[in-house]
């Protein structure tokens, strides 16, 4: 008898034949003696739409609103195209995926998807969606090396036993249905009237987009300040020269070298030129610096995002896929930094065909350390890493991708780097105390063992990418010696706004749902220090983050195309369309990260069975259907959404509240978005210009317009008299209409 395995790719499907030396492939599958392979291309099902519950669904209407189905069922996935119709070859590979299973030599099934909550749904759909009895078993891989197909397929396991992972991923498929498909019809009915654009509200986008707002503001609203430095050359016997930076000990005891009052600092310049100095103190420091830790796909996706330009995290997942799928890399959608204590062997096998020829060879030595193996910082699957299968041919991108993540494999295997950090205290001699409080202080580093370093080093030679260590070093000096004082300045330095997020630093607060590290305003490419990145694993293992490995590069991509936000070289900014909807959407709660990390947590603890899918849909359920009241109820405009002029009408211009056109009609002018809620409108009888002895015009609407005030002259005063003053059109927030101000000439 012989056993239907179900790939998630064809890619996967030809490893899976060639573990067995399997040949014969027919039309959608290759058969052995043994084994029927098959595959699917991702998901071949996918949820119905309303409609398909519902035929009176197919145009948005408030009222209809929320719609949630008693019981959620499946579909053959739509052409890409053309979405009435279904996929041709979807319906094609699942008839040929049931023709196989039902064949009277097949005794079972081996699901062979991918080892993660996604993959669990995308055969478990198929299964659903069957009706299937025949025995189903899953192999749980995390590469599709030939040794270990063979190994997976000796430890099958029932897939029953998957139960809390197949709840996790139909419970996450089945709330963000409820959630999109309702929220995204009534804000795009609600807020969107005129404007064929559909606003796209999620359950991760939403927190996403907030994050990259609250980044925006700060930058927004920073204030820029400027503070002065005190910096001094010192010359040594030998004639070799250091720089010194001037510290005073602040209200606190803390030393400190930042000045407001420049003169201050300059005062001091003249109080100690040509002045002798003294080493007063030498402080050297032996430090050691580890390898970084192995890649998960939030750390890959940001070093090569902010090592090369061009490159999108989601860029980095597609060619990280390829590579996994031709057997050269693990499995990529993690979120751990390292390996199960179970793959030292594994590893080291994968060392030992690595190394060889490599120029630093006789440094590399496998060690079984808690750096690189430890269960506790597993989640699921093992940090990513290359398997024993040498790349025969790569393309550029795969070449990329694979090397860093084979170089950050090799650093762990060598020496450890240390270097000498030398600390200098210097002090103006001859100089009243009471005028010098202060000292001048260098640090400068010198490296004693290169180590992992050396990998940097290669890596670096003939590309661009390469920057050579700028490591400040110090003359040999000894404590006590006199030094001459060369010159110095003051050195005005201004305080710079926070950076505007990179796919980088949002993917880091995707995945620790905003908890701040010190590591996150680090320059690009620099690595986090041991205890942020200790503290980040903790947080990551925890499952309190936004979305996961899998969809966070998607997620970007999707606020990208909503016009949500936009790439400003390699910062991600807010769009005006972005920042309207945060400030303007009613559901709160959407843009909340700590409860998108508690659902996302939910979805954790569902998938380790410590909580029960249908819990979690009633939690979302209620929360949908408060959040489509809100959105019903709500009054407010959602500037940035762009309602189409009528063809008869010509601008007078801009409605200063959502940034649509004002228009003249009969009566009045008034702005186009008035079906969404916006209440700009100028009526042209309007009794307070009249009282005013004025018009209501369409020159005076468009210099009001244009210029936030309009200017006349011979306006009646009660008391008969003429004056001059500008005219404001302000709106009063307590009613939300407008009423006018005067601002006397």
């Amino acid at each position: 008898m012989k056993k239907v395995i179900i790939a998630e790719k064809p890619s996967v499907a030809k490893n899976i034949a060639d573990a067995f030396d399997i040949k014969t492939k027919r039309d959608g599958y290759y058969e052995g003696e043994d084994y029927l392979i098959t595959w699917a291309f991702g998901h071949l099902l996918q949820l119905y739409d309303a409609k398909d519950y519902d035929e009176s669904m197919k145009s948005w209407r408030l009222e209809k609103f929320p719609f949630i189905p008693e019981e959620f069922k499946y579909k053959v996935k739509s052409d890409g195209k053309n979405k009435a119709i279904e996929d041709v070859g979807a319906r094609k590979q699942l008839n040929i995926i049931k023709d196989l299973i039902d064949r009277e030599d097949v005794e079972s099934v081996i699901s062979a998807t991918d080892f993660d909550r996604e993959g669990q749904v995308i055969g478990d759909e198929i299964f659903l969606y069957f009706n299937e009895k025949k025995p189903i078993y899953r192999i749980l891989l995390n590469e599709w090396t030939p040794e270990e197909v063979k190994k997976g397929i000796s430890q099958l396991r029932p897939n029953e036993e998957m139960k809390s992972l197949q709840d996790a991923g139909i419970g996450r498929q089945w709330a963000d249905w409820m959630i999109g498909i309702n929220l995204t019809s009534v804000a795009t009915v609600k807020y969107n009237s005129g404007s064929k654009k559909i606003l796209n509200i999620g359950r991760v986008l939403l927190p996403t987009l907030k994050i990259i707002y609250d980044r925006d503001k700060e930058i927004e609203q920073f204030e820029a300040s400027t503070y002065y430095k005190l910096l001094a050359n010192f010359k040594t016997s030998q004639d070799e020269v250091f720089e010194g930076t001037y510290y005073e000990k602040d209200e606190e005891g803390k030393d400190n070298e930042k000045f407001d009052n420049k003169a201050t600092l300059e005062s001091m310049v003249e109080l100690i030129k040509n002045k002798p100095a003294q080493i007063v103190e030498k402080q050297v420091e032996k430090k050691k610096e580890y390898a970084p830790f192995l890649f998960n796909l939030s750390n890959l996706q940001g070093y090569i995002t902010s090592k090369y330009k061009g490159w999108t995290s989601d860029k980095v997942l597609k060619v990280a896929q390829s590579l996994y799928e031709k057997k050269y890399i693990t499995y990529p959608r993690t979120g751990s930094l390292a390996l199960e204590e179970s793959l030292k062997g594994r590893t080291k096998k994968v060392l030992d065909t690595l190394k060889i020829g490599l120029p630093y060879e006789g440094q590399i030595c496998f060690a079984d350390h808690k750096r690189i193996f430890d269960n506790s910082k597993v989640e699921s699957h093992s940090a990513i890493v290359p398997t024993y299968i040498i790349p025969k041919s790569l393309t550029p991108d795969e070449q990329v991708v694979y090397n860093a993540v084979k170089n950050r494999f090799l650093m762990q295997f060598l020496p450890i780097a240390e270097f000498e950090e030398t600390k200098l205290i210097t002090k103006i001699i001859d100089v009243p105390e009471e005028s010098l409080k202060g000292v001048f202080i260098s640090k400068g580093k010198v490296q004693l063992v290169e180590g992992w370093r050396i990998v940097e080093k290669f890596e670096a030679k003939g590309t661009k990418e390469g920057k050579e260590n700028k490591d400040t070093l110090l003359p040999q000096v000894t404590q006590d010696e006199l030094v001459e004082m060369k010159n110095a300045n003051v050195a005005e330095v201004t305080r710079k706004p926070p950076k505007a997020h990179t796919e980088k630093t949002l993917l880091r607060v995707m995945e620790t749902c905003g908890k701040s590290f010190k590591g996150d305003e680090k320059e690009e490419g620099k690595e986090e220090s041991e205890e942020d990145t200790l503290k980040m694993m903790a947080s990551i293992l925890s499952g309190f983050s936004i979305g996961t490995p899998a969809t966070r590069a998607e997620t970007i991509k999707k606020l990208k195309d909503a016009e949500y936000i936009r790439a400003k070289g390699k910062s991600l900014v807010c769009t005006d369309l972005g920042k309207a909807l945060v400030e303007t959407f009613p559901a709160k709660q959407l843009l909340d990260l700590e409860y998108t990390g508690r659902l996302e947590k939910t979805l954790s603890d569902i998938e380790k069975g410590k909580f029960q899918k249908d819990e979690f849909l009633s939690m979302i359920k209620a929360f949908t259907e408060e959040a489509v009241e809100a959105i019903k109820n709500d009054t407010r405009v959602l500037s940035g959404t762009k309602v189409e002029v009528p063809k008869n009408m010509e601008p007078v211009g801009v409605c200063p509240v959502c940034g649509n056109a004002v228009v003249e009609n009969e009566k009045a002018f008034g702005c186009v978005n008035w079906k969404s809620g916006c209440k700009y409108t100028i009526w042209k009888n309007d009794k307070y210009i009249t009282m005013l002895g004025k018009n209501v015009t369409r020159q005076m609407v468009e210099l009001l317009l244009k210029n936030g005030k309009v200017g006349f002259r011979n306006l009646k005063g009660r008391n008969g008299n003429t004056y001059a003053a500008y005219l404001k059109y302000v709106k009063n927030d307590q009613t939300g209409y407008f009423n006018w101000e005067q601002e006397f000439i």
